[in-house]
């Protein structure tokens, strides 16, 4: 193994960079550790441990300025059928899928690998090394550098701090809410289309009628949502369910499934927009969900408020089949953990299924740190703050538009004022006083 040899001292390096990389620069230390193994022309990191952010990207920024969620589930995807046909080593990152599919809008070469943590590697226009004898140990160590850095991602979610929870929540919301209500709304559509040109009940010609109504008032809808997506505004319970009304009418109305409504109190506390949406979407996707088994006659859906949560329960008189590992179920799942929400499925056989959800009102309430006993200075503390992040000396300097130099300064006097030695007791040392 002759190229391979030439890179131990560099790979320690890439081995140390990604062990220490803070969440918004590790796409870009994991390209500079593969490089030397596979060249690219751009790295995609798509995982769901990231709610808010779910893409890092580095590279050419044509291609990763144009990256989409739709694109990476069709490469994931291509990529299970491949670990399904048993092609894959089971336990660790897969081995590599080389092949080709759209990114950035166009299709090119691409090579992706999964992680044991279900995150989702993409390079474009890969380049193997020249020597045939150096690609396997290169494609381990690629292997090994991509099952580090999707660790290092958990790790860094796991213990991330109050003020990047609130703000991946908040876009997370965003983007729950305008996914459900375009997917759901397209699967609400398409059942009440179906429903209408199945129905005996109809002649072709009022089936006909009937779709063409549904699908023009679906097109108004879609063409509206762009601007109601926007406001985040608080919603009264009783429209907001009133709306939910309303979006499944012509589901009931051809289907013949008999979908009960018990209204929430009338003065119960407004909802956040963002909850107000994902809570519509929810249902209207449990409603899917509970019509796909068959034999379901009746579905009640009830809305409730505590003061805190938004409380959903919706319950049918199926076969009790609905399994809360199905992939419907799991995204639905997905959408309420994202709002810090918590769902549970009670299945009967026979009986039926029962589903709770309860969706914060608020968001977590972040933890004010105390370091007023080491009297640091505003801009100590802001160097600090961005310290125990993981921030590196010169993204602090970059932030603060100081030079390097400074910032090195300043952390010689916060560790005299804190009494810590080096930089790791340093970061313990805020992270014990909560600050993040």
């Amino acid at each position: 193994m002759g190229t391979l040899s030439l890179h131990a001292q560099p790979l320690l390096e890439s081995i140390a960079a990604l062990s220490t990389a803070p969440l918004a620069t590790i796409a870009a230390r994991l390209r500079d550790a593969t490089l030397p193994y596979v060249r690219s022309s751009a790295l995609v990191i798509f995982t769901e441990d990231c709610t808010g952010r779910p893409q890092k990207k580095a590279g050419n920024e044509a291609i990763i300025s144009r990256v989409s969620i739709a694109e990476l589930d069709h490469i994931r995807s291509s990529l299970s059928e491949r670990e399904l046909g048993g092609e894959s080593p089971p336990g660790g990152a897969s081995s590599p899928w080389l092949g080709e599919a759209v990114l950035g809008g166009e299709k090119r070469p691409v090579l992706a690998l999964s992680s044991p943590s279900n995150a989702l590697l993409v390079l474009a226009d890969p380049q193997p090394l020249p020597d045939p004898a150096d690609r396997a140990p290169a494609e381990r160590l690629l292997r090994y550098l991509w099952t580090l850095a999707a660790e290092r991602i958990r790790e860094k979610v796991a213990d991330a701090p109050p003020s990047y929870l609130i703000e991946s929540r908040a876009a997370s919301a965003e983007r729950v809410r305008v996914t459900a209500e375009l997917v759901d709304r397209h699967s609400t559509t398409l059942e009440t289309l179906l429903a209408a040109l199945r129905s005996p009940a109809l002649t072709d010609e009022a089936a006909r009628k009937a779709a063409t109504e549904t699908a023009a008032k679906a097109l108004v809808g879609l063409r509206t949502l762009s601007d109601r997506t926007t406001e985040l505004v608080e919603e009264p319970v009783s429209s907001a369910f009133q709306r939910l009304r309303e979006d499944l009418k012509p589901l009931m109305h051809f289907s013949g499934i008999d979908v009960q409504f018990i209204d929430p109190p009338v003065n119960g506390r407004a909802l956040p927009g963002e909850v107000a949406h994902a809570a519509r979407a929810i249902v209207r996707g449990l409603v899917l969900a509970m019509v796909d088994q068959g034999g379901v006659r009746r579905i009640r859906t009830q809305w409730d408020c505590d003061g805190e949560n938004l409380l959903v329960n919706v319950r049918d008189d199926g076969p009790g089949e609905l399994s809360g590992e199905s992939p419907n179920l799991a995204r639905l799942g997905h959408r309420v953990e994202a709002l810090n929400g918590r769902m549970s499925v009670d299945v009967m056989p026979g009986w039926g299924a029962d589903v709770a959800v309860a969706i914060p009102l608020d968001p977590p309430v972040r933890q004010m740190a105390d370091v007023s006993e080491w009297k640091l200075g505003d801009r100590e503390l802001e160097v600090l703050q961005l310290l125990a992040a993981g921030q590196r000396n010169r993204a602090i300097a970059a932030k603060l538009h100081i030079s390097e130099n400074t910032v090195k300064f300043h952390l010689r006097n916060i560790f005299r004022k804190v009494g810590a030695s080096s930089r790791t007791e340093a970061i313990a040392m805020a992270h014990s006083k909560g600050l993040r």
